[in-house]
């Protein structure tokens, strides 16, 4: 024979508790404060199973054979037809069955189904929580509680200020249950609400008129050669590189969107370098206008067409270039012996004290000495001459002279005899063509 027995339990009183608690098997009576049986056999669906029949107990169960004489079970009919008769008739036990109402521990309460049912104490308005607070039902009770943001501090929900736990990466503000997060500018707030991305500005709207460099959190704007930033940071405007120095172009510096060149006057060509100016040699390449008398001079930006040398009365021609005055002739008692005439040219503004021109005598004489001056057409007093030797001289440029401009010097060279008491001079009649340029 086969008996199951489930271990019977009694009720126990914590010391120090006001409240009673009870072991498995029993539950409280509040109304009495004592420990009552639970009866497991109606309570359980199916405590026992196959040939077995519940059997209540005091704090438990049993799980006994049907056959079994001495248990019977107080559900069962006895004029069941599910269950075979015992063996044979004979006077049966009776054992007296304990009937109570059930009753549901704190907390739940008998539903229409008379089972135990959780109370929803939130929902009844029975519960003891703050008006600040928010009630959640519990199996068998309820908790007070805060909303999110919100945290309980002696029965009140105060406000979390989550700004001062670094909730957000950069700008925080903070708002009754809750904050708000932001960032600087030049960041966008991300999906979490919380972290900033830099904002690459350069690609999403380009705020510059040229180059556009991003930042962490801002933009730089960079402008093309020949062009400056303005002071609002992001236009460009073009610069005017000849206003910088008078020395980027020989002659004219010409401005242009982001760059500039330069240009030559008429009768030069721009070099290589592409600022300097070289003249162009108009007699050289044959390109001029002088007739077949004249002769062709070239002069920085320009050149001259020169007539033959005519020599006047008493003078007589003794070259292209020399006139001289017999020393028979009554009239040239008093005129230079010799002239000869020289042509040179001279760019404008040349810097000074400069040598510019030689003078001497082709033959000098025993016991005579030569003196040099300017007899005419130094009035401007630009040049002097400075005696080097005792048959030579050179004329000194002493102030700058601005072109264009033609100056014609005689220079004279007197000749002292001592020996045979001779004076006499020569004179060398030098043109002089200051160009318009300084190169």
């Amino acid at each position: 024979r086969i008996l199951t027995a489930f271990t019977l339990a009694v009720c126990l009183s914590s010391p120090g508790k006001a409240q009673q608690q009870c072991t498995n098997g029993f539950d409280l009576d509040r109304a009495s404060g004592q420990c009552l049986d639970i009866d497991e056999c109606r309570t359980i669906p199916e405590a026992c199973r196959g040939d077995m029949v519940c059997v209540n107990q005091n704090g438990g169960y049993l799980c006994v054979p049907r056959t079994n004489p001495v248990y019977r079970s107080p559900y069962l009919s006895p004029y069941s037809n599910v269950y075979p008769p015992p063996p044979a008739p004979g006077p049966v036990p009776n054992y007296p069955t304990v009937t109570r109402p059930l009753i549901c521990r704190f907390g739940f309460q008998l539903d229409e189904n008379n089972q135990c049912a959780d109370v929803d104490e939130c929902a009844s308005d029975s519960h003891q929580c703050n008006p600040t607070q928010i009630c959640i039902n519990t199996e068998g009770g309820y908790t007070c509680s805060c909303t999110e943001g919100y945290w309980l501090l002696e029965g009140q929900c105060l406000d979390i200020d989550e700004c001062r736990y670094g909730y957000c990466q950069q700008l925080c503000a903070n708002v009754p249950g809750s904050y708000s997060c932001t960032c600087n500018p030049g960041f966008t707030l991300n999906d979490d609400g919380r972290s900033c991305q830099d904002v690459n500005e350069c690609t999403s709207e380009n705020p510059c008129t040229q180059t556009c460099v991003n930042t962490y959190g801002s933009f730089l704007c960079r402008c093309e050669p020949g062009y400056e930033l303005e002071a609002d940071g992001v236009n460009c405007s073009d610069m005017d590189e000849c206003s910088f120095s008078e020395f980027l172009c020989q002659h004219e510096c010409v401005n242009g969107p982001g760059s500039y060149y330069c240009t030559c006057p008429s009768g030069y060509n721009l070099l290589d370098d592409s600022r300097s100016c070289q003249d162009i040699n108009e007699c050289e390449i044959r390109n001029f206008t002088c007739t077949s008398q004249q002769t062709c001079f070239n002069i920085p930006g320009e050149y001259k067409c020169l007539d033959p040398v005519r020599c006047e009365e008493p003078y007589l021609q003794i070259n292209e270039n020399r006139c001289m005055c017999p020393a028979e002739n009554p009239g040239c008692r008093d005129q230079p012996f010799t002239i000869l005439y020289r042509v040179m040219e001279m760019v404008s503004g040349r810097s000074v004290p400069s040598d510019i021109f030689q003078m001497q005598a082709t033959t000098r004489y025993p016991g005579a000495y030569y003196i040099f001056q300017i007899k005419s057409g130094n009035e401007g007093r630009e040049f002097y001459m400075r005696q080097t030797g005792p048959i030579s001289a050179t004329l000194v440029m002493t102030r700058p002279v601005k072109g264009p401009r033609t100056i014609e010097l005689d220079l004279e060279m007197i000749t002292v005899n001592t020996v045979i008491n001779f004076r006499g001079s020569s004179v060398i009649r030098l043109r002089i063509f200051v160009s318009q340029y300084s190169f």
